[in-house]
């Protein structure tokens, strides 16, 4: 079941493209810095497969010896097991499901991963080796199961199988009984998920939750990794819907459905959006020149007629060198990473001084509304809705934090985390 993959293999048919739904990444506006390679890009589509891969649990063993387990997984079916001591191990064996397509996501670069995920580096800081720093990311972070059959529902799940189609939970691992008899446990860094409400025409947040191995839902736990689960979520499901969020530590996805998408504007709406800006002849108010947001696929350089933004008014200029501070008059707490400090010379108003970028990533916008609105402090632009939305979704961060990014850069957010921009028209 787990058949070798090619990079570039999404296994999409060729009649009847069902799609499930798209998983995008947050944080890489539209594609990878080095580009989208393979099963390794920023976002992945999940299309019914011609022939159904999913399994579901069967045949449940107690083993007392290595013995017993080398015979449970010489028959090459999908297994998890958890190792309740050196002498005891509860394996869940799986069997095919005709109903199910299973899509596996992870740090991995081995077949049974469809989706490969490295670490997301916050602060736009795209030309970073993620290979530096340790992953905090699970080689089989989790898995998605989608029922091939109207309505298509798509539920996570906690780990993902190996190459040798086994989960496995060590003796260290949190796992339980549950009071039907079931085994069920969590990951060391665990799978995250928050479903939001009315997603996207009226979007509420909802709470962040924490996915088991077996799909069931618990609180969060004290800390990231910490060994005690949190309280069962009665009556709240592993089932995705448009909106949810699936946080892996170290990563952040976005869940869109087929439909969602379907509803949702696309680059090529993005593109007229940006086209009628620039349109409008946006001026620079210091230097009178016009301003033109670069064209979606360069939009990652700077150039000459890129508008710039005083972050603390939302005053938009052409770059120029006017109302620099000096260090001396920079205010405390401003530590290292902090944007130089500019005077707006329309206002008076201090603060960064920063350059224009278009949001080009549409899955995770709200709406179509003009591109009225800046993130802060990074500047990437979209719809009032869209700032608004993401300026108020606070993301997992570290052990036990949350704070709100852009969904554009993954840099994480001032307070109030976005800027209404104020272009001056042309004089003539």
């Amino acid at each position: 079941m787990n058949s070798p993959k090619k990079d570039g293999d999404d296994d999409v048919p060729v009649k009847d493209p069902v799609k499930y739904g798209e998983l995008v990444i947050l944080g890489y506006n539209g594609s990878l810095p080095n580009g989208d390679r393979g099963r390794r890009k920023s976002r992945f589509a999940l299309y019914r497969r011609a022939k159904a891969n999913g399994v579901k649990p069967s045949a449940v063993h107690i083993l007392n010896t290595p013995q017993d387990s080398k015979a449970v997984h010489s028959r090459g079916q999908h297994s998890i097991s958890f190792t309740l001591s050196r002498n005891q191990t509860v394996v869940v064996e799986y069997c095919h499901d005709n109903n199910t397509d299973m899509f596996q996501i992870g740090r991995s670069t081995e077949s049974p991963i469809d989706f490969v995920v490295t670490d997301t580096s916050g602060g736009g800081k795209e030309g970073e080796d993620p290979s530096i720093a340790p992953s905090t990311i699970s080689r089989f972070a989790c898995r998605i199961v989608c029922e091939r059959n109207p309505p298509y529902t798509a539920r996570i799940y906690a780990a993902g199988f190996d190459s040798s189609k086994n989960i496995f939970l060590g003796e260290k691992a949190t796992k339980w009984k549950n009071p039907d008899g079931h085994m069920d446990g969590l990951t060391t860094n665990g799978v995250l998920v928050m479903h939001p409400q009315g997603f996207p025409e009226d979007p509420k947040q909802g709470l962040w939750r924490e996915i088991s191995v077996c799909g069931d839902v618990y609180a969060l736990r004290e800390t990231r990794s910490g060994p005690s689960r949190g309280t069962l979520a009665e009556g709240e499901s592993s089932a995705l819907r448009d909106g949810s969020l699936v946080d892996l530590c170290g990563a952040t996805l976005l869940w869109r459905t087929g439909e969602g998408l379907m509803r949702s504007p696309t680059l090529r709406h993005l593109e007229a959006l940006r086209q009628e800006l620039n349109a409008s002849r946006p001026q620079c108010p210091v230097g009178l020149s016009t301003l033109a947001f670069p064209s979606l696929p360069r939009s990652h350089s700077l150039e000459e007629r890129q508008p710039w933004v005083y972050l603390a008014c939302g005053h938009v200029h052409g770059r120029h060198d006017w109302g620099q501070r000096s260090e001396r008059e920079e205010e405390p707490g401003e530590g290292e990473g902090s944007t130089t400090r500019r005077e707006c010379p329309l206002c008076r108003s201090v603060g960064p001084y920063v350059p224009l970028w278009l949001g080009c990533e549409p899955a995770v916008y709200v709406d179509a509304g003009a591109p009225t609105h800046g993130f802060v402090p990074c500047g990437h632009v979209c719809s009032e809705r869209t700032a608004k939305y993401w300026a108020e979704t606070p993301l997992p961060h570290g052990t036990h934090a949350f704070r709100p990014v852009c969904p554009f850069c993954s840099t994480a957010l001032s307070s109030p985390g976005w800027t209404r921009l104020i272009f001056q028209g042309p004089i003539d």
